[in-house]
């Protein structure tokens, strides 16, 4: 049951947050999307990728999920403009529901939901990654001229996605005979995001001692955790 409670709340608590104490320090934010980008990775690393391929006799062929996990998400970058790892590239004066967003974000928060019955680990990254993205999302559409309604709705599905993934994994035999290949496609989707999260959170690629040491504690948590 935790594990399609916990990405729920997560989006919650990110909305709550910015309800609440309504931030507004963008190098705050950095820093914890920095944290949750490489505690994201750390999981992957650590935990997915020497589940995935132990014992695995056809390595080669899941690495090809692996790839195509990264370019998936390269593609659905070209929808979401980023807001995977942070940015939003919307007009905030426009009232039409963002669909294309929208309908990127599902389907990436879809597939990191459907290793879940297998990698219980990669909860708790989800969990970390989706708050600082939430209250990004949430900071810019409380400012937009978006309806409440459509912000509600948006974020409600958007919540629903990640268990939705998991449950139909665990629900469905048909989709669990591929669960390896779903798994490694998920995994590229978390390299590829936890990584561009890491490396373009330095302004002007300026060495930042702040930033190293949040990362190095992100890492370090992934792997004790």
């Amino acid at each position: 049951m935790i594990t399609y409670l916990l990405p729920v709340l997560s989006v919650l608590l990110g909305f709550l947050f910015v309800l609440i104490f309504k931030p507004s320090k963008k190098k705050n934010l950095k820093l914890l999307l920095a944290f949750s980008g490489a505690f994201l990775l750390g999981i992957t690393i650590f935990d997915m990728l020497p589940e995935l391929f132990y014992q695995n006799e056809y390595a080669k062929n899941t690495s090809l999920f692996i790839i195509l996990g990264i370019l998936l998400q390269i593609c659905l970058e070209f929808f979401s403009k980023g807001a995977e790892h942070g940015h939003v590239h919307l007009d905030k004066e426009k009232m039409q529901f963002p669909w294309l967003l929208f309908i990127s974000l599902c389907i990436h928060s879809f597939i990191e939901g459907t290793p879940l019955h297998q990698h219980h680990n990669i909860l708790w990254g989800i969990v970390i990654h989706k708050i600082p993205i939430v209250i990004i999302l949430s900071t810019f559409f409380l400012n937009s001229a978006l309806k409440k309604s459509s912000i509600a709705l948006f974020l409600v599905l958007f919540a629903m996605m990640t268990p939705l993934g998991s449950f139909v994994m665990e629900y469905f035999p048909a989709l669990s005979l591929h669960a390896n290949k779903l798994t490694a496609l998920a995994i590229g989707i978390f390299l590829h995001i936890s990584t561009t999260i890491i490396f373009e959170s330095s302004e002007g690629h300026k060495f930042n001692l702040t930033k190293l040491v949040i990362i190095s504690i992100g890492l370090m948590a992934s792997y004790f955790i």
